[in-house]
């Protein structure tokens, strides 16, 4: 059995990830912090706390483990407060990921998969976004993720560090076994909020601004399944086992649903009525982000089995009525 380091293996992509590695044959060895995920979303491996500013501590997990490759999905992730508060963005994710890099090559773990994000694309409207596309984030959060991804590639030319980045788009859905979902403190993805909403844990939804250049005004996101999304690490894992290039992939379906659309489908999902609030504009917002790309379909054989937004819909509210972790 191969260990894989899973940073931020407490959290919404990270659990799920661990629970797709054990099902490949990986142990999945979760070090987290815990200021954003749950120890109890840890259900698949060994769990080992701890934070990546603090190197020493790496370098003790490394070298417990000797893991085969990192798969680093740690990282603050609100665009609203990364327009607000860039510095604690670029400490965190920035600082943080070169010092797992540096540790992880210390200990001769060469093979890195990271979580990177569509919005390092910025707004680019009515453009095709592949993985060829300018990057020219409008907020800290995109902006600190696509430095990552030139530390990598500088690692890349001095160490030989082998990587894949996946940029991907909107994550949605959980586990359908309920083993584990998504739950954040506080809660800003848009459907979980409006299940909080249509299960009376919150007096209404705000929806923040209606006046975009898009069909209904609302802002537009590809949606991808989280359970399509952990695959696709897999494969990334195995690709790089394979000896094969190092290599950026878009995780998106192609095709965009407008906040609107995510409401009514939650209406019809869940059967219940839904209070909606106009509110204005959140800073960092982009119109319309969807992507464009067919190169992990083509390269990686990825297939997205989960990702229509009834099905994932479905799942988030069956997770919703069904898991929790404790507080």
């Amino acid at each position: 059995m191969k260990n894989v380091l899973v940073t931020g293996g407490a959290g919404y992509i990270g659990s799920h990830a661990c629970k797709a590695l054990a099902a490949s044959g990986y142990v999945p060895v979760t070090f987290d912090n815990l200021s954003t995920g749950w120890q109890d979303a840890v259900k698949f491996g060994p769990f080992e706390q701890g934070d990546l500013s603090d190197r020493a501590r790496l370098d003790v997990v490394f070298a417990k483990y000797n893991p085969v490759a990192v798969l680093h999905f740690a990282a603050l992730s609100q665009v609203g407060e990364s327009y607000e508060k860039p510095g604690l963005y670029w400490r965190n994710n920035v600082v943080g990921s070169l010092t797992l890099i540096e540790a992880a090559i210390d200990a001769g773990c060469m093979d890195f998969v990271f979580s990177s994000t569509c919005a390092t694309y910025g707004d680019q409207d009515n453009v095709v976004l592949d993985e060829n596309s300018a990057q020219h984030p409008t907020n800290s959060y995109g902006s600190s993720k696509r430095a990552i991804e030139e530390i990598l590639r500088d690692f890349e030319r001095s160490h030989g560090l082998r990587h894949v980045i996946f940029r991907y788009f909107n994550v949605a859905g959980a586990d359908p076994d309920t083993e584990v979902g998504e739950f954040h403190q506080p809660e800003t993805h848009l459907i979980p909020v409006v299940l909080d909403v249509v299960d009376g844990k919150r007096p209404a939804l705000t929806i923040h601004g209606t006046d975009y250049d898009t069909p209904d005004g609302t802002c537009v996101r590809d949606y991808v399944h989280v359970m399509d999304l952990v695959d696709a690490h897999v494969l990334g894992l195995k690709w790089l086992e394979q000896g094969k290039k190092n290599r950026v992939f878009n995780l998106g379906t192609g095709h965009g649903y407008s906040v609107h659309q995510v409401v009514e489908q939650c209406r019809i999902a869940t059967n219940r009525p839904l209070d909606c609030n106009i509110g204005p504009r959140r800073p960092g917002d982009c119109a319309k982000l969807v992507s464009g790309s067919t190169r992990a379909e083509a390269e990686l054989g990825w297939a997205p089995a989960r990702s229509t937004l009834p099905q994932m819909i479905s799942d988030a509210w069956k997770w919703h009525q069904n898991g929790h972790y404790d507080k």
